[in-house]
């Protein structure tokens, strides 16, 4: 009999795929038959004509998967098809039956089937396919991949346990930072003593965390304005430049790894942004190029100057489109996240039978 196993995150960007997709593998490397679905595509990308998420085309080509498309992502969770289920135009019963039908197809012959879970866990809510709903669809099993920022984090787990009820098998901290290392003992200590086993504290791994400067231009079509300034720095936040020079330093100053997104004629925030530590590159809209004055101090401060055509609010959209997704979503990612779950997790019992 097939085992089922939803893989599903507290929120956006947690680093889902790659250990649903690292489960499979170590799996597969046990000997194991091991089978991939997305019941809901949320990551969208247009591939000739159609709106397809990206993870089930990676699952497909690292997992050798014979299986097609619209098997592996049944029901594709894009804008088009929110606003025709809220009209009334979507069947709820007809899609989970499409969901069960692609799932008993794909488990056919298997020993293991991952299932990755949406974007949140309310996903699908308005088609009656949340993620608590797929795990009883799937009479799946559930790990949930949370990250931990702060304590107020353990509110999320307490509450997708809860919701999971008897399915729920544990949680996986992933990307956690040094500093935080003593806070998330604590907290384990805390959520194992109200039942919910915590299966992994997979600490932060740097290039994975973001993507480089020189990735960040390429995906932005921007242009480097600098010549000096190194772009293999990492951006993993974005930093808005709509305010004074005079309040934009104290602000600037506290951000890590972050680039400032502004507009190219705001010569006075470029300044300032370039005294801030943490500021590891700027990225200015409308195609307006920096005066010579701000390229030389940013080259002298060995922090590049990306300059684009769009606006403001339309390069804030895509640059963080590209660091939530991530140019490293790929083979060596899965590797890197098999070797963090070898090292930090217990796989036994994320795959036990």
């Amino acid at each position: 009999m097939t085992r089922t196993l939803l893989v599903a995150g507290t929120e956006e960007s947690t680093g889902k795929t790659a250990i649903a997709l690292a489960l499979a593998k170590i799996a597969a490397g046990r000997g194991e038959s091991v089978g991939y679905m997305k019941p809901k595509g949320t990551r969208l990308e247009s591939h000739v004509g159609k709106t397809r998420d990206e993870d089930p085309m990676l699952a497909r080509e690292l997992l050798d998967l014979d299986a097609e498309m619209h098997r592996l992502e049944p029901i594709v969770y894009s804008p088009t098809f929110v606003s025709e289920a809220i009209r009334g135009r979507e069947d709820p019963q007809e899609l989970r039956a499409t969901v069960r039908e692609c799932f008993d197809d794909l488990a056919d012959g298997r020993d293991l089937l991952i299932v990755e879970g949406a974007d949140r866990i309310d996903t699908g809510s308005i088609v009656d396919l949340s993620e608590p709903a797929v795990a009883d669809l799937l009479d799946a099993e559930v790990v949930l991949v949370g990250r931990y920022d702060s304590a107020r984090d353990v509110d999320g787990v307490l509450g997708a346990a809860e919701r999971f009820g008897d399915r729920f098998r544990g949680v996986v901290f992933n990307a956690v930072p040094d500093a935080a290392v003593d806070e998330v003992e604590a907290a384990a200590g805390f959520l194992e003593g109200r039942d919910v086993p915590v299966l992994g504290v997979l600490p932060r791994e740097r290039d994975l965390a973001g993507v480089t400067v020189a990735d960040l231009a390429d995906e932005l079509g921007a242009e480097i304005v600098t010549r000096d300034a190194p772009t293999d720095a990492y951006v993993e936040r974005f930093l808005v430049g709509a305010m004074s020079a005079e309040g934009a330093l104290s602000y600037l100053r506290r951000s890590r790894d972050g680039a400032l997104i502004t507009g190219g004629d705001r010569a006075d925030l470029q300044t300032v942004a370039l005294e801030a530590p943490g500021v590891r590159a700027l990225v200015l809209s409308g195609g307006i190029r920096p005066s010579g004055a701000v390229v030389g101090a940013a080259e002298e401060a060995g922090v590049p100057i990306l300059v684009v055509g769009a606006d403001t609010r339309s390069t804030v959209e895509r640059a963080e489109d590209v660091v939530r997704s991530g140019r490293t979503r790929d083979e060596r990612t899965v590797e890197t996240m098999g070797r963090l779950l070898a090292d930090h997790a217990d796989t036994d019992a994320l795959l036990r039978d």
